[in-house]
């Protein structure tokens, strides 16, 4: 059942609509138009995850945002357009900064915390666009796969060189692809079990993930 603030009598899809357009009035053309792509990519993010992109329609995306059909594709000319835009935006957010971040902070085990957390939040932040970049990337056109495929390259070898410190760069290439994996996998599997509003929370998640990535199971024994 949906929750109706008491005071405004508003339901909280009905808050966001309304707080978006109030923050319509006070932009400019360009600003209005990345909010409303924003707007229409997370809704079709939600739907995409519930119907699945191939079974969702551009009806189904103007519902779910709360505009006309002729309003998606104002901004955008296809659906695949605007799974393109959720997964590129969704990439950027990943390694915005990444880089620099890393070189504030001490190289070894730090650094491994830190990208896990850093995954973790992103996940608790963006999770239907998560769970989009694992299922759904594959049905992009050739050359929209591409870029993400290379911003999803970009990350991982960020993440190899990152664990490669850790180790003391003494691991074999072969070893440390494997390593990576492993520590992607932890990472991303975590879709299929965990919700970030049930009682786990994501630094808990994080810290679990650490340590069983650095220190193995035995660590929990008490």
């Amino acid at each position: 059942m949906v929750k109706t603030n008491r005071l405004t009598g508003l339901q909280p899809a009905d808050r966001f609509i309304n707080h978006f357009r109030v923050r319509l009035k006070r932009m400019d053309r360009s600003e209005k138009k990345e909010l409303a792509k924003t707007r229409i990519g997370k809704a079709a993010a939600r739907v995409f995850n519930e119907k699945g992109f191939l079974e969702t329609t551009i009806v189904d995306i103007a519902s779910a945002a709360k505009i006309s059909k002729g309003g998606v594709f104002h901004y955008f000319p296809t659906k695949s357009e605007i799974l393109y835009h959720v997964l590129n935006e969704y990439m950027d957010l990943v390694l915005e900064g990444l880089e620099e971040n890393l070189k504030d902070i001490e190289r070894g085990s730090s650094r491994v915390q830190f990208i896990i957390s850093h995954h973790i939040d992103l996940y608790d932040k963006n999770t239907a666009e998560a769970k989009l970049l694992l299922h759904e990337a594959h049905n992009l056109p050739v050359k929209q796969f591409k870029v993400i495929a290379e911003k999803e390259k970009k990350y991982f070898k960020i993440v190899v060189e990152v664990l490669s410190d850790f180790l003391n760069g003494f691991t074999s290439k072969k070893k440390l692809t494997g390593i990576t994996f492993t520590l992607f996998g932890m990472l991303n599997w975590i879709y299929s079990w965990y919700s970030p509003k049930g009682s786990l929370t994501p630094k808990e998640l994080s810290e679990i993930i650490y340590n069983i990535f650095t220190k193995g199971v035995g660590s929990y024994k008490r």
